[in-house]
């Protein structure tokens, strides 16, 4: 997560220059608009999406994604029938073993006529340049890189002086996650591509939620990917002088790609993955039942990263609000990063006051990647259990249904990464947004909210297994001081510290506590 500050120094700019990579951002480059393509439906998959739309007038569908490798097999499977063309907008697209499968696939598309269109953050850029030029110099494939550093594969010294000079601008980040084939299918949700995002990381793997899309919501996600593929702050590749790759370097890059999903298909993961797609599973050449309801496809303006202001009517925070604000009974809420600021904790406590059952789902310390974004929700903790706040955390061994098997065969813990809702068995908001002053203010995100009792039904199961006993702990107050209720072997067991965490860990959550940070968590 990045921090950074606005003041600015003269020797920072001369380590910025002594430090930079020697490729820099040209501003002078040419960038064409281009549009998504108009929806096909001249395939299997097409037919038989635009059957099930005819069936259902006016309402879009929805297949729930809970498991990693399920997740996986679904953006291969879509990009297989791909026919006319791909959008894809992601935070994270890792190099590693199934960013490289998602990449080889892309390829096989692209070799048949298929457009491709790989928006990308910056932030998360290192290590990947190879990758991403090899991708572009394919005719088919066009690969633009958001809000980019003024260099590529900055230094830390060079990072970090960047950041000082224009922290204002490098500190607000596009959170945003959509797959978007032929305008007739999207994929929206948490997920970046990369191999904890599936259940294949090797030291943590976040337990997520997708929904895969049919129907007038897909057209939303198709404009919303416009704006900010054809906005100020999205740059060609080519925009870098040595971003250039050749038609040799993709030949170099098929031949890596083809070795690496070998050996993918030889992993234990890979059998796994298989074993665990259930029958009429949610992929493209699977039919079976979808959510219907009337949905919305929310996504903040592109601008907001340039606009350095809080303006509401860019953000989609208030827009999922409104559907909060409407519940009468329950309110259920998963976010791996949960810091509601004193706004947010007298909103929910508003809630409560009014009969409102508010449970929350977020990481413990143990289970969290961000100690800092822990930190923030800890000193809300026991304002939000004294407003009668049910709060629930993920244990680090929490399993929630995803098989255990990596790619190079070893298990690894678990870390919440779902960004759901679900107000009174109605309506339901999955997408890219933490409940944190981050996705609130500095990050673009997007989602989708839904009104459907079907679906929220099935976030609300998903939400009760990854809260019980045996995958959480359940946080109480007793005594003014905060305790943790979980099952060990089958029994009970009450913590009064921060559970399955190290002294070191817990060390520097209490440093971080005291930072004037939260603003930026």
């Amino acid at each position: 997560m990045a921090i950074a500050s606005e003041r600015r120094f003269p020797v920072l700019l001369m380590l910025c220059l002594a430090f930079s990579a020697c490729s820099t951002l040209r501003t002078d480059g040419i960038k064409s608009p281009s549009q998504a393509l108009p929806a096909s439906f001249d395939t299997a998959p097409g037919r038989y999406i635009h059957g099930e739309l005819a069936a259902h007038p006016n309402q879009s569908g929805f297949r729930l994604v809970t498991m990693g490798p399920n997740a996986l097999l679904s953006r291969v499977v879509l990009t297989d029938h791909a026919a006319s063309s791909i959008d894809l907008q992601y935070y994270i697209f890792e190099n590693d073993a199934t960013g490289k499968l998602v990449a080889q696939h892309l390829l096989a598309a692209a070799d048949r006529g298929v457009r491709v269109r790989l928006l990308v953050d910056d932030i998360n850029s290192d290590g990947k340049d190879r990758l991403l030029a090899a991708l572009d110099a394919h005719e088919k494939i066009e690969v633009r890189v958001f809000n980019p550093f003024r260099t590529r594969s900055p230094s830390l010294p060079s990072r970090i002086a960047q950041f000082l000079l224009e922290g204002s601008r490098l500190n607000r980040r596009m959170h945003n996650k959509s797959f978007i084939v032929d305008g007739n299918v999207a994929v929206v949700g948490g997920r970046n591509i990369g191999d904890p995002y599936f259940g294949a990381g090797d030291n943590a793997n976040f337990r997520d939620l997708d929904l895969i899309a049919i129907g007038p919501v897909v057209n939303e996600a198709a404009r919303a990917f416009d704006d900010y593929w054809n906005s100020d702050s999205a740059y060609p590749v080519t925009a870098f002088r040595d971003m250039h790759a050749s038609a040799a370097d993709l030949a170099r890059m098929r031949t890596t790609l083809a070795h690496d999903a070998r050996q993918f298909a030889q992993s234990d993961y890979a059998q796994a993955a298989l074993d665990a797609l259930p029958d009429g599973g949610p992929t493209a050449d699977r039919f079976g039942n979808w959510f219907w309801g009337q949905a919305e496809l929310v996504a903040d303006a592109p601008e907001k990263v340039e606009i350095h202001r809080d303006v509401p009517s860019m953000r989609i925070g208030p827009k999922v609000k409104t559907i909060l604000d409407a519940a009468n009974r329950q309110v259920l809420l998963i976010t791996p990063y949960f810091v509601p600021g004193d706004s947010g904790v007298h909103y929910l406590a508003s809630l409560t006051q009014r009969g409102v059952r508010v449970d929350v789902l977020t990481n413990s310390l143990a289970s969290n990647d961000e100690t800092a974004a822990q930190a923030g929700y800890t000193n809300h903790r026991q304002a939000l259990l004294a407003a009668g706040v049910h709060l629930f955390e993920m244990r680090p061994s929490a399993t929630t249904g995803s098989p255990e098997i990596t790619v190079r065969g070893k298990s690894a813990g678990a870390s919440l990464h779902a960004k759901a809702a679900v107000v009174d068995d109605r309506y339901a908001f999955v997408g890219s947004m933490n409940m944190d002053q981050r996705s609130k203010l500095l990050n673009t995100e997007m989602g989708v909210i839904v009104d459907c009792p079907d679906l929220a039904a099935a976030i609300a199961k998903m939400f009760a297994t990854a809260s019980s006993p045996a995958n959480a702990y359940r946080v109480d107050l007793q005594s003014g001081h905060a305790t943790w209720t979980t099952e060990v072997d089958g029994q009970p067991k009450v913590f009064t510290n921060e559970p399955d965490s190290t002294w070191q860990r817990r060390f520097i959550l209490h440093v971080l506590r005291v930072l004037p940070i939260e603003g930026l968590l």
